[in-house]
């Protein structure tokens, strides 16, 4: 019993080790498209448009109630301490240096990052991939690489899209329907957002893209090799599930670690 215990602890071990050293290769073939000549403009744009424009509503709808909830909650803990003209000051810090990063981070991986993965793992089980290798197309730099370079472009804005609807969102929670004095709260804000928050939350933005597109794009490149996917329709499912929680998961993870080094 315990040795065949080991041996299926040793076989889960070098699988995760394959598909690690699969994931890495994935992403270094996928980067070198990048510098790969012509330069597919037309195919970024179109992802661009995909990836980023088509989010816009869930961004904006999600910073909007984001920004007012954050409104309501900092000025009943605030007024306990006296303290309501920060307001704007407690608003403005939490959506730039933590909720503007991650939760556009997850609305992207919920609405962007699942249809990647299951675009690119029903052309592997359609053997569309497979006729771009027979045609001699770089199938990275065919379908990867844009992506690659759309979601780095996209996922920064739509974090500053998300920063400035959310503190709005905060304003009409705080200003117009708390009555807090609108100079306090743009003057708390002023005094205590400095450029390293700034940079903070567009650094985190940066790698929760990477983390997006690379486990999204690879688990569905790769779900023919991930073990119990199944087949057909019923392994993209699996394997597009496992990638949304697997990115959410890591964001969060990335998240607790890039804030213990930018701190």
């Amino acid at each position: 019993m315990i040795f065949k215990f080991i041996e299926n602890l040793g076989d889960r071990a070098l699988y995760n080790l394959n598909d690690l050293g699969r994931m890495g290769i994935f992403m270094l073939r996928s980067l070198s498209g990048i510098f790969k000549r012509p330069f597919r403009f037309r195919a970024v744009v179109r992802q661009i448009r995909e990836i980023g424009a088509n989010s816009f509503g869930v961004i904006f709808f999600t910073a909007i109630f984001t920004g007012m909830v954050l409104g309501l909650q900092g000025y009943y803990t605030l007024r306990k301490f006296g303290s309501e003209g920060m307001l704007g000051s407690a608003v403005s810090l939490s959506l730039l240096r933590e909720m503007g990063p991650v939760l556009t981070a997850l609305m992207v991986t919920g609405r962007a990052g699942s249809a990647m993965c299951a675009e690119i793992g029903i052309m592997r089980n359609s053997e569309q991939i497979d006729a771009l290798e027979c045609m001699a197309i770089d199938p990275f730099r065919y379908l990867i690489t844009p992506k690659f370079i759309a979601i780095l472009i996209s996922v920064p804005l739509l974090t500053m899209i998300f920063n400035v609807v959310g503190i709005f969102g905060g304003y009409l929670a705080g200003v117009k329907m708390l009555g807090v004095n609108p100079g306090a709260f743009f003057s708390g804000m002023e005094s205590s957002v400095v450029n390293k928050d700034i940079s903070m939350g567009i650094i985190k933005s940066l790698v929760f893209a990477v983390l997006i597109v690379w486990i999204c794009t690879g688990r569905g490149y790769f779900v023919d090799k991930i073990e119990g996917a199944g087949y057909g329709a019923e392994g993209v499912s699996r394997v597009t599930t496992q990638a949304v929680v697997l990115s959410s998961i890591s964001i969060l993870i990335w998240d607790y670690i890039l804030t213990a080094m930018l701190l």
